[in-house]
């Protein structure tokens, strides 16, 4: 629920609609079922947003890893509103709403049942509210994507490609947990490709960042929202890290399959 509304949040629209398929394994408890719908009620209600149409189908036991859903939706884009990846210009702010990594860690700590004492909990929210209060106070977003498969790395990336522009990222000013580094560390992976489910990543002119932080802040979808780094104009088409010890590093495309696979 929360990845499709958010899919229609980042495009501008407000969420009205939303449909659900479900495929399910013979065998799947009712218990099960009950709690995965009873959730989506939830998360739905929560959003604002009503389901009105799906399907369900069963398949043998083994076919499938108990319960498949698939979401799609619709939603209204305001007049005025364009948001696009192509738009993103030198000198642009880059910014996001929060801790990255918590949703990919939780999902691969929990699959795995890694004994890490780390309690790393999903950031799984909607963010259509967020970002309505975003577009308010700066109507001229450049660029917004919810940073899921691939994670942040990947979302600027696309940016970068699609605007023929170069991505800085300050290492420092990327807000990550301790819990999530510390997971991160000793399982060998880099927060930035890990997937979220209640992060944005959005190209904002310069001059309007730092006001859209602060009215960012007070929603609690965006309280540890930073801006993180800075549009350039070359290289053109690459992401660059600077480093807490003072490089450089390119923050390349994700290869290969991101872990854990969620999505």
């Amino acid at each position: 629920m929360n990845g499709t509304v958010n899919d229609l949040a980042v495009s501008g629209a407000r969420p009205l609609y939303l449909s659900c398929s479900m495929v399910m394994e013979e065998g799947l408890s009712m218990d099960t079922l009950a709690q995965v719908v009873d959730s989506m009620k939830q998360a739905a209600d929560h959003a604002g947003v009503a389901i009105v149409t799906g399907d369900t189908k069963v398949v043998e036991r083994g076919a499938a890893d108990k319960l498949f859903i698939n979401t799609a939706g619709i939603g209204v884009v305001p007049a005025g509103i364009s948001i696009s990846a192509q738009r993103a210009q030198p000198g642009d702010a880059i910014v996001t709403n929060g801790f990255i990594g918590d949703h990919g860690v939780a999902i691969l700590l929990a699959r795995n049942e890694l004994a890490l004492e780390s309690n790393v909990e999903s950031d799984t929210q909607p963010l259509h509210d967020l970002i309505a209060r975003m577009l308010d106070v700066c109507p001229d977003i450049r660029s917004l994507r919810d940073a899921t498969r691939g994670g942040v790395a990947t979302v600027l990336n696309e940016f970068a490609v699609a605007a023929g522009v170069s991505m800085h990222l300050q290492e420092s000013a990327i807000p990550i947990r301790e819990s999530v580094r510390g997971a991160c560390e000793i399982l060998g992976l880099d927060p930035l490709y890990l997937a979220n489910e209640g992060k944005l990543v959005a190209i904002v002119p310069q001059d309007q960042a730092q006001k859209l932080i602060t009215v960012m802040r007070t929603h609690p979808a965006g309280e540890q929202s930073a801006i993180i780094g800075i549009v350039k104009e070359s290289p053109c088409g690459t992401v660059l890290l600077s480093t807490a010890f003072g490089g450089i590093r390119i923050v390349d495309t994700l290869v290969g399959e991101q872990l854990p696979r969620i999505c």
